[in-house]
């Protein structure tokens, strides 16, 4: 495992992101935990030492989870434990520190070493400010319950300056890939943070998951014609790791073997290690996937937490977008069914627009959901 300087630490350049551990019953709240917990050993054994979990992650099981396995096993002290705080759930300002020691607890823990204000943006960091979130992160760096305080992000370019200007960040993490080097904080984000000496930490590598495999004989023609021998995943991956601006990397992984070829990945390549080959690939397959891509859903699972009817927005998007990814209407007719009930369909929607509020790429998702479904239902 290669490792970069965080803040006068040595974090290893990819971190297990406990967002998409494998469930049951394709139930996000049922963590298969027997293979889950054989993913966070495999990882710490093979020199991950940053673990990334959130409140309201599977459900609001990862993190406890988490600290079980922790515990259990006896490396609570020897990773970095990151989590975030939910700030929208705050009603004043005694409820920032009411979550945070929720949420020591669910981690059987007494302090964090990353604690990120999550998931910020236009409308969370008002309300994040209305509740004093500054005298808040003061005093838990203070008593020692946090080492050091961040943000996550998802919103424009705009909102994320003003917010690392609003105050002394120890860090910060953004969504970025090849595919958004223009999208969100992107990549004027990531050097705009580097310039100011705050390290930045990288989740959606993948773009929840759609950058990992080949799709079609076209885009293995564009490996072939650069000469690149690398999986898509190592690629995307390297991608970031030749990034001197990037502190660390999450992996969301759901496998087991997924987990080890980014292990690998990370062990093997750092910064000034992608080939010009390989860079003149990239550039082409951002051309290839732009021609495709339907609807620019992560799989970030924002928008499904709370919907009355628990329609799987994020399942449904992964269908209507591969079938045009993938140019295979035979298995999208096949597996929709399978894996979208009848009765937690885009047609069973009520529109209260929860999910739309709590999407960090602002997709219209109603209205996609509705187009999704009767494209997909009437596949021949």
């Amino acid at each position: 495992m290669k490792y970069r300087q965080f803040n006068n630490q040595n974090i290893s350049q990819l971190g297990l992101g406990c967002m998409r551990f494998p469930v049951i019953d394709n139930d996000n709240s049922k963590i298969d935990e027997s293979h889950a917990e054989k993913m966070i050993i495999y990882a710490y054994e093979n020199g991950v030492n940053y673990f990334d979990t959130a409140y309201p992650y599977h459900v609001g099981k990862s993190e406890k989870f988490v600290g079980k396995v922790l515990k259990n096993n006896n490396i609570r002290n020897k990773i970095h434990l990151a989590t975030k705080n939910p700030t929208w759930l705050a009603e004043n300002h005694s409820g920032l520190f009411k979550l945070l020691d929720e949420q020591l607890n669910n981690l059987q823990t007494d302090y964090f070493d990353f604690y990120l204000m999550h998931s910020q943006n236009k409308f969370s960091w008002p309300v994040a400010i209305k509740n004093d979130v500054f005298k808040f992160m003061d005093t838990i760096k203070k008593d020692g319950r946090v080492k050091q305080v961040g943000f996550s992000f998802h919103d424009d370019i705009k909102i994320f300056k003003e917010i690392i200007d609003s105050y002394d960040w120890d860090f910060c993490q953004i969504q970025f890939n090849y595919m958004d080097e223009n999208y969100q904080a992107g990549i004027e984000g990531l050097r705009y943070a580097a310039s100011k000496n705050i390290p930045v930490v990288i989740m959606e590598p993948l773009k929840g998951g759609r950058l990992s495999t080949i799709v079609s004989p076209k885009m293995q023609s564009l490996f072939d014609k650069h000469n690149v021998k690398l999986t898509p995943v190592e690629l995307a991956f390297k991608y970031l790791f030749n990034m001197p601006e990037v502190s660390c990397v999450l992996t969301g992984a759901s496998t087991i073997e997924q987990l080890t070829q980014n292990i690998a990945t990370a062990s093997a390549y750092g910064v000034g290690d992608l080939k010009e080959n390989e860079k003149h690939l990239l550039s082409d397959l951002k051309e290839f996937y732009t021609s495709r891509v339907k609807v620019p859903c992560t799989g970030c699972l924002y928008c499904i937490d709370g919907c009355p009817m628990n329609i799987p927005i994020n399942v449904i998007f992964s269908f209507y977008n591969g079938r045009y990814i993938y140019e295979n209407d035979k298995l999208t007719k096949i597996q929709y069914p399978l894996h979208v009930a009848e009765n937690r369909r885009p047609d069973k929607c009520i529109e209260c627009g929860q999910c739309e509020e709590h999407c960090p790429q602002k997709i219209d998702i109603i209205k996609q959901l509705k187009i999704a479904h009767e494209e997909i239902m009437s596949i021949k």
